[in-house]
């Protein structure tokens, strides 16, 4: 049963309501849910760039939303003259997180409909293109969840990393929505979720939408996996992704490369799920994807904590690139590339 527009669910990270944008403040998950209001494109800029939604897919058509939201802004000042301050908006949107390619794509789509529109009264036309993207963006996580589950074989236990669920999509997940499908037909036992350092996006984000969905999650310290995985019982490292290369190189958060080498050398299959718009075929490699660096501060406090002497610099990348070789399985709405490599990932982007 789909939740009430404003009810704190995973499923409702972002909601169109009543003209107005409401994101689920994930910086504040588990402790409190709560809804920002987005009422232009700055504030929505902002929203992504302060991490208050974030996931490739779920940045995506929170852009599409601000760019309503932008056209509707300036549409209502000047009529005759709105499209000088739409495109500044947009490129504010590009700004905000130079990784995640589903944004780019957003914009690029919603900038197509733009150039196609007269002067007459463009944002009925963008809202349902907005809309088209929100509601083609879970049709695509389902799809790909029954793709995903139908790879594991038996009943297994399974390791996550980051949040790749509803609340990094428009609904339903990727590498969660894989989970929430298996489980649904009994192939999952327990999900191990990485706290994921230094955002915690793991024992905040994803355990807490695990647990809303009634499926068993452990948490533990990134550090773990390589003696859990010695243990025996994982069959699979299940993730998602902000980018992926034209070669099948996997651009996700941090600690996904070291989880993929773990996999490899333990026997645990590595499945990497997200929709096509993820796949940017314009960078042959995953050495060649911007890699975003965040401020020291985030590695060097915990929940507003200092835990590192003050003055100390501290390295933190967002993501790390795992190489195609690495990668068993990477499953997208149109279908499953085994073995990912260029070649493979152009026939399945050439389907349509």
């Amino acid at each position: 049963m789909k939740p009430h527009a404003l009810v704190a669910h995973p499923d409702n990270a972002i909601v169109w309501h009543e003209d107005q944008l409401f994101l689920l403040d994930q910086r504040a998950l588990p402790a409190e849910t709560r809804f920002v209001v987005c009422e232009n494109a700055a504030e929505t800029a902002h929203a992504i760039k302060d991490m208050v939604v974030r996931g490739a897919p779920a940045i995506g058509v929170t852009a599409a939303y601000g760019v309503v939201l932008s056209v509707r802004d300036h549409f209502q000042r000047s009529p005759a003259d709105w499209r000088p301050g739409v495109d500044q908006d947009l490129k504010v949107l590009a700004a905000a997180r130079p990784t995640a390619i589903n944004l780019f794509w957003a914009l690029e789509r919603m900038r197509e409909l733009l150039d196609q529109l007269d002067q007459l009264d463009p944002v009925p036309a963008l809202l349902i293109e907005a809309l088209r993207i929100h509601r083609e963006d879970v049709a695509a996580n389902q799809a790909m969840g029954d793709l995903g589950a139908a790879l594991i074989e038996g009943t297994t236990d399974v390791i996550t990393h980051c949040n790749a669920g509803a609340l990094a999509t428009g609904g339903y997940g990727t590498a969660l929505g894989v989970v929430r499908s298996a489980h649904a037909a009994g192939k999952i036992g327990r999900v191990y979720a990485d706290e994921t350092r230094p955002w915690l996006q793991g024992s905040r984000l994803t355990a807490w939408e695990l647990d809303q969905s009634g499926i068993p999650v452990t948490v533990q310290a990134d550090n773990v996996a390589a003696s859990l995985m010695a243990r025996g019982g994982i069959g699979w490292v299940i993730v998602g992704s902000d980018r992926i290369a034209a070669n099948g190189d996997v651009c996700n958060k941090i600690g996904t490369y070291g989880l993929a080498v773990l996999a490899r050398y333990h026997g645990v299959r590595f499945m990497v799920a997200a929709p096509t718009s993820t796949i940017d075929l314009s960078v042959a490699r995953g050495a060649d994807i911007p890699i975003e660096e965040r401020a020291a501060d985030e590695v060097l406090s915990c929940g507003g904590m200092p835990v590192g002497p003050e003055g100390v610099s501290a390295h933190n990348p967002v993501f790390d690139v795992t190489p195609a070789e690495l990668v068993d399985v990477i499953v997208t709405e149109r279908g499953v590339i085994e073995q990912p490599n260029a070649e493979k990932v152009a026939a399945l982007m050439a389907q349509h």
